[in-house]
């Protein structure tokens, strides 16, 4: 049978990280698929930081990701909230014209 390894895991966030990295480059003017990018950089590191704490024996990886997780719910809702709010107001959410938000 074919037995999962950890080089497995590190090829797929390896593919999650360049995804994510190409959402950002190529797509600069949407807000939301940059928060989305962002989404899967963290997702990435996760699956890392649980292959490896898999690998090892060790949970402190496992509790680290716990944390991430909890904070990368936390940050999307606040930046969706800011975003509806924004869109409300301007009618669009294209970054090269939210130039009214410097102070």
């Amino acid at each position: 049978m074919f037995e999962v390894e950890l080089f497995h895991f590190l090829v797929l966030s390896s593919i999650i990280f360049v995804i994510s990295i190409f959402g950002i480059l190529i797509n600069r003017r949407n807000l939301i698929l940059i928060l989305m990018s962002i989404e899967l950089m963290l997702l990435s590191v996760n699956i890392n930081m649980v292959a490896f704490s898999r690998y090892t024996d060790n949970v402190v990886g496992q509790i680290f990701t716990i944390f991430i997780l909890t904070i990368a719910a936390a940050e999307a809702a606040i930046g969706l909230a800011i975003l509806v709010v924004y869109y409300r107001n301007c009618h669009n959410t294209e970054i090269q014209e939210m130039n009214r938000l410097k102070g």
